[in-house]
């Protein structure tokens, strides 16, 4: 799905103001994850542990609330599957393990990114690394991870 949306850019062209009213085009829609692999900036393998990541993170409801949470619907079928509550608990146990296989310096960038989609430069901000430092922590925190999804 795309949502795209024009969003002015500040580019600090000084005094001369050549490059002020500028705009770029953003998909609201796209993960920071998915803009990285799109553009060739993390292999298949990284987006796929990414990808896995917030699955698990999504399926254990991590992520904070907005509006009421509904009952799951009870129609009798389909006994196979893990009950909700089950599924919420082993999804909390990989996702746990994930970030515990990625390491403290890591899972930070890692959670802001993949998990809460944080874009690049708002996430090595908020964590005071220079600009340009958090795709390389990324993609070592995404080969952990792969590395511990066992990915190929």
């Amino acid at each position: 799905m795309r949502e795209l949306v024009e969003r002015s850019i500040d580019t600090g062209a000084g005094d001369t103001g050549a490059a002020r009213g500028r705009t770029v085009t953003v998909n609201l829609a796209e993960s920071p994850l998915g803009w990285l692999r799109s553009r060739g900036l993390v292999s298949a393998r990284q987006f796929e542990a990414g990808e896995r990541l917030r699955g698990d993170y999504e399926t254990a409801s991590l992520a904070p609330r907005v509006t009421m949470r509904w009952a799951a619907r009870v129609d009798g079928g389909g006994g196979d599957a893990l009950d909700p509550t089950l599924a919420q608990i082993a999804a909390k146990r990989r996702f746990d393990a994930a970030l515990a296989a990625a390491g403290a310096g890591l899972a930070d960038i890692l959670w802001r990114v993949v998990c809460a989609g944080e874009g690049m430069p708002a996430a090595e901000k908020a964590l005071g690394w220079p600009a340009r430092a958090g795709r390389l922590v990324l993609t070592f925190a995404l080969d952990r991870v792969a590395d511990h999804y066992a990915l190929r």
